[in-house]
């Protein structure tokens, strides 16, 4: 393990005209009778935030504000690894891990970076203040290229305790996490409980998922069996604005890779897509995600060409059977905070399981708006749920 390096975005000039030059020769999509984005994304959509992209944003000016963050790139295991790492200011700021999914990166917790750490200049208790470390998932964004195969979920849980205890020296810590980040709390929850002060998740999970069926490209089919006649419909409906996500990454995704790889307009439309079909729908997509955002985000991906590491995250979750580290119940053994946002759970959903899933509800609130990515939709929810969760377990 090496000692940790600061870190600066710096793309190359070269590296810029070259997007420049794929851009311009787009080449879009014939799309007929799309006008509702009942297909995907529509031409029209993705035409205009491609032109934006040439003509209206500003990268250097999106690369100064990431580099307003303190990051530092580390070898963890073998894996560089890229974080940011922002002290808190109180009395005792609690470390906090923040891990993020996909198509999220580490940008998506930019807006409660500030209330965690500061939370007095944010009207809140400085007795509430966190060390915030926001490490990208190996494979994505700065954490590439990857060093192997096999990392996934349950292996980025060991790659993160290295990093928070042998890197950073906190023995105990706090973790949070959505989509993939929920995934690998959970493990932390269950591995690790003597290094965690608990855990506190924006995404629903049955650990460890149906990760170990024979059918994972299928993981949502029980959303489906267990809806009433009343509401199966709107589950469906639901499950399908996610499953097309799932398996082409999880059955072949180097072959999407290619693709991804060699169009930015292509990369834009994909994430683009998760974007549009997990937020909450009654809100529309500009309310929640600029456009500028909507770049930068893929920019992180295109940048560091780690789009084709980052789809194997789900090939390695399915084809790696998740090992439990005990047999204890529930698996989960550390203290849980939940915040449930209406739309990133399936319609009529019932919540009487929690309780026999997770070893110890510290706290739990329902939102009645909301989507899958609660750290850019519902940023201030998010932090107060964090704050609740932790005061007493400090």
């Amino acid at each position: 393990m090496t000692s940790p390096v600061p870190f600066r975005v710096d793309v190359s000039d070269e590296d810029l005209a070259d997007l420049d030059r794929r851009l311009a020769s787009t080449r879009f999509a014939p799309d007929v009778g799309n006008g509702d984005g009942r297909y995907g994304v529509s031409t029209e959509r993705l035409r205009g935030l491609v032109e934006h992209w040439r003509t209206g944003y500003d990268w250097r000016a999106q690369e100064t504000a990431l580099n307003q963050l303190p990051m530092f790139r580390v070898d963890v295991d073998g894996q560089p690894i890229h974080y940011v790492h922002v002290r808190g200011t109180g009395p005792d700021p609690t470390p906090l891990l923040l891990t993020h999914g996909f198509p999220w990166t580490f940008w998506d917790f930019h807006r409660m970076i500030g209330p965690l750490t500061d939370p007095a200049s944010f009207g809140g208790d400085p007795a509430d203040a966190f060390d915030v470390v926001i490490p990208s998932l190996p494979g994505f964004a700065f954490s590439s290229p990857l060093s192997r195969s096999g990392l996934n979920f349950v292996t980025t849980a060991d790659l993160w305790v290295q990093l928070m205890r042998d890197v950073l020296g906190y023995e105990r810590f706090a973790a949070h996490g959505g989509d993939w980040g929920a995934q690998v709390t959970a493990q932390l929850g269950h591995k690790y409980v003597d290094n965690l002060l608990g855990i506190h998740l924006t995404s629903l999970i049955s650990f460890p998922a149906g990760w170990n069926s024979d059918r994972p490209w299928n993981l949502l089919q029980k959303a489906a069996d267990a809806a009433t006649p009343e509401n199966r419909a709107a589950v469906v409906a639901w499950e399908k604005r996610r499953v097309g996500h799932l398996v082409p990454q999880i059955v072949h995704p180097q072959t999407i890779a290619h693709g991804m790889n060699d169009s930015p307009a292509g990369l834009l439309a994909w994430l683009t897509e998760r974007r549009l079909a997990w937020m909450d729908p009654a809100q529309p997509l500009e309310d929640v995600f600029s456009p500028d955002f909507l770049i930068t985000s893929t920019m992180l991906y295109w940048i560091t060409q780690s789009y084709p590491s980052a789809a194997r995250f789900y090939y390695e979750a399915a084809t790696n059977p998740w090992q439990p580290a005990h047999d204890r119940t529930p698996a989960i053994q550390a203290p849980a905070g939940l915040s449930i946002f209406r739309d990133d759970n399936p319609p009529g959903a019932s919540f009487d399981w929690l309780p026999a899933m997770y070893a110890e509800i510290a706290h739990q609130r329902v939102h009645d708006v909301g989507g899958h990515f609660g750290a850019m939709e519902r940023p201030d929810d998010v932090v107060t749920d964090i704050r609740d969760t932790f005061r007493n377990l400090r």
